[in-house]
């Protein structure tokens, strides 16, 4: 990538970042249901033709943290090792990410995003933030995994991983008590035994 195309990219996701941002911001003070997509555009400084060109809707804008948090998940998970035990890199890769973003101070956005907690329309954007990157987790899954019927094992093995990491982050965020990651590692720990399922590789490819 020359410096030009690299600057060019920059400056996508950080416009993608800011009318996030806005959807973010504006969604806690005002409602989601009374956000237009025209109002999170003026708020980035941006058309309404420049924010259909990064998301599809107000919801996509809003969980676009969500789709970041994920690619870099995926990334810590192509990270580990390939012949160590799945759900051990799942885990590990977890409790590596709530590391990264929640390791010091809460961050600014999550006071914002429990404002929203409870919304029932949100519920569906949320899971097709997960669901969008599951096909690539069941693909990096399945180059671990070993014997019959690896296709269907990884995707298993993949929905049920990101259900549980949705599930255990909804609820320390409307339940905070708790640090997330003990939150995290309580529930990846309480599923393993039915998650971790199948032979996975070696170092001898066995």
């Amino acid at each position: 990538m020359d410096e030009t195309t690299g600057l060019r990219e920059r400056k996508k996701a950080a416009t993608r970042l800011a009318l996030h941002g806005a959807a973010l911001r504006l969604a806690a003070e005002e409602g989601i249901d009374a956000v237009t997509v025209e109002a999170i555009a003026d708020a980035a400084n941006v058309s309404r033709r420049t924010f259909s060109n990064y998301f599809s809707s107000k919801e996509q804008a809003l969980f676009h943290g969500d789709t970041m948090r994920l690619h870099r998940l995926l990334a810590l998970i192509r990270e580990q090792p390939v012949d160590e035990e799945p759900w051990t890199v799942l885990s590990r890769a977890a409790e590596r990410l709530t590391e990264e973003v929640f390791g010091g101070s809460e961050p600014s956005w999550l006071n914002q995003r429990r404002k929203l907690r409870g919304h029932p329309g949100l519920a569906p954007h949320q899971v097709a933030a997960y669901a969008a990157i599951e096909r690539e987790l069941a693909a990096e899954l399945a180059h671990r995994l070993t014997d019959d019927d690896v296709a269907l094992r990884s995707r298993l093995l993949a929905a049920t991983f990101l259900a549980i990491l949705r599930v255990a982050v909804q609820h320390w965020i409307e339940h905070p008590d708790d640090p997330l990651a003990q939150t995290v590692r309580t529930a990846l720990v309480a599923a393993a035994p039915a998650a971790a399922f199948g032979s996975h590789r070696t170092s001898t490819g066995t």
